[in-house]
């Protein structure tokens, strides 16, 4: 029974993951997509599509990225993008496989994310933060949780093992 129980919840994981890494394909896409294209433009029609206040925060960051953003910049940041999927698939596949290493890395990767997420909801707290931090939490629980059942299993076996000599 734990074993199938286990078999589910890294499957879930490893369905989050995957996920992850189908947005971070669809951000390299639109990314790549944006390159020969005059960005200033783009960020005129987004805001005016979406409504956004023209002399708000969101404008002002847009039209910002839009004049610095270069080329090159786009073109490298999208590849980066894509880096990120491939670890995102990695990791999905290790998981959905039960295998030790994936286990691990889901572990120390949703660690390494939470000091920036606590970051992001003490500057902006809302539902969707707390939301993304309280799943990282729970992964990353998860995750201890099974590697610390394998360390004491395997631990008591030793100590059981010594005991019949």
């Amino acid at each position: 029974m734990k074993q199938r129980e286990h078999k589910y919840g890294l499957r879930t994981v490893a369905t989050i993951e995957a996920a992850k890494g189908i947005l971070a394909v669809a951000v390299a896409i639109l990314l790549f997509s944006l390159a020969h294209k005059d960005l200033y433009e783009i960020a005129d029609h987004v805001t005016d599509a979406l409504h956004i206040d023209p002399d708000g925060r969101l404008s002002n960051m847009l039209f910002t990225a839009a004049d610095k953003a270069t080329e090159k910049g786009l073109w490298v940041f999208a590849f980066a993008v894509i880096a990120y999927a491939a670890v995102r698939f990695t990791e999905a596949y290790g998981l959905w496989h039960a295998r030790e290493w994936a286990e691990w890395f889901a572990l120390l990767s949703g660690t390494l994310y939470l000091p920036w997420e606590i970051v992001a909801i003490a500057h902006h707290s809302d539902w969707f933060r707390w939301g993304i931090l309280i799943i990282n939490v729970m992964i990353i629980l998860y995750m201890a949780e099974l590697r610390f059942e394998v360390f004491w299993g395997k631990h008591e076996a030793k100590v059981e093992h010594s005991a019949e000599k």
